[in-house]
């Protein structure tokens, strides 16, 4: 299947007018990209292990629409036959009335492309792929295990959809050598932004007794259910709750105080700190508080924050520019 692609050069303050005003020559939904920084509202939805780096903010906004081509290369819209010069004429018409009472539409040009129809939804995973954590192996449903000299000690399956992180990132790979480091047969866990499960449930396979976790995003539910699924632990054992720990109360009635043996963090330095004294007062006496996801030179910011919380700093472990900080409480 193929598209025409009618891309608009304009300024992110005209991007919602330029989506509107299109629906009145027939096309709905458009795809935009800009590099406006994101707000802080914006960064709380963001439901990755770590942020993505964006690009200077130029001022500059691509908004596209896209229209579904016949064999005979015409388009389709609002039920009338168009080439692809009539749409960019109407969209170019359009503009141009904007412009009568508007002076945010910049540049304003009209380009076209032709565009090949891509399965998004299973396209990603070319890119994912097994890999070890240690002696653990992380493996997608669609591969089987490549020959190895070394036997597994454990095989943990994951699909990661497109919504959460799949293991591969050094935060990641920390996180869960420290837990193995303090894990018990009757350790209760706690997994601050739990996203896939992946901690949690790697934890219960490594024979942690409970595993708690708490998300912002509601696609943690489904993630976390078929990832217990696939690797046959009782989901029972593992209970996810939808909100934020850090300031929401209803959350942390739910998630309680001094019930757990470990808390673990993968999230930003910038979270962790505030999340800091939050996991103080649910880990136990002489618990652990397990954190990464902090980028090299922000690791002593997260260690003094622990400081001040009432944790003793106990180990500093670093994979190429990311650290995990690690404190057990007084």
């Amino acid at each position: 299947m193929k598209w025409m692609r009618f891309k608009i050069r304009t300024t992110p303050e005209a991007e919602d007018i330029l989506v509107s005003s299109m629906q009145d020559i027939g096309l709905y939904g458009a795809q935009i990209e800009d590099h406006v920084p994101l707000t802080a509202a914006e960064k709380e939805q963001m439901f990755v292990d770590i942020m993505p780096e964006g690009q200077e903010d130029d001022g500059s906004a691509l908004v596209s629409f896209f229209v579904e081509e016949t064999p005979e290369g015409r388009l389709v819209i609002e039920e009338q036959e168009r080439t692809p010069e009539e749409v960019r004429a109407a969209i170019e018409a359009q503009i141009a009335a904007l412009r009568v009472y508007s002076d945010v539409i910049g540049e304003g040009t009209v380009t076209i492309e032709e565009t090949e129809d891509v399965d998004w939804i299973n396209n990603w995973k070319q890119y994912f792929h097994q890999f070890w954590i240690d002696d653990i192996l992380v493996i997608p449903s669609w591969e089987v295990p490549a020959a190895e000299e070394r036997e597994p000690f454990l095989t943990f399956h994951i699909d990661p959809g497109t919504a959460f992180g799949t293991g591969m990132h050094e935060t990641t790979k920390l996180c869960i050598r420290q837990i193995r480091k303090y894990l018990t047969p009757e350790t209760v866990l706690l997994d601050v932004g739990t996203g896939s499960g992946i901690l949690s449930i790697l934890s219960l396979m490594l024979g942690a007794k409970r595993a708690v976790g708490t998300d912002l995003d509601p696609c943690a539910l489904p993630a976390v259910e078929e990832n217990l699924a696939v690797n046959g632990v009782e989901k029972e054992k593992f209970s996810v709750m939808l909100g934020n720990l850090i300031d929401d109360p209803q959350i942390q009635e739910q998630v309680g105080e001094e019930r757990y043996d470990i808390v673990a963090a993968n999230i930003l330095p910038d979270v962790l700190i505030p999340l800091t004294p939050v996991a103080a007062r649910c880990v136990k006496k002489g618990g652990v508080y397990i954190t990464s996801g902090i980028i090299e030179g922000k690791e002593e910011s997260v260690a003094a924050a622990m400081e001040a919380a009432g944790f003793e700093v106990v180990d500093i472990s670093a994979m190429g520019e990311w650290r995990s900080v690690t404190g057990v409480k007084k």
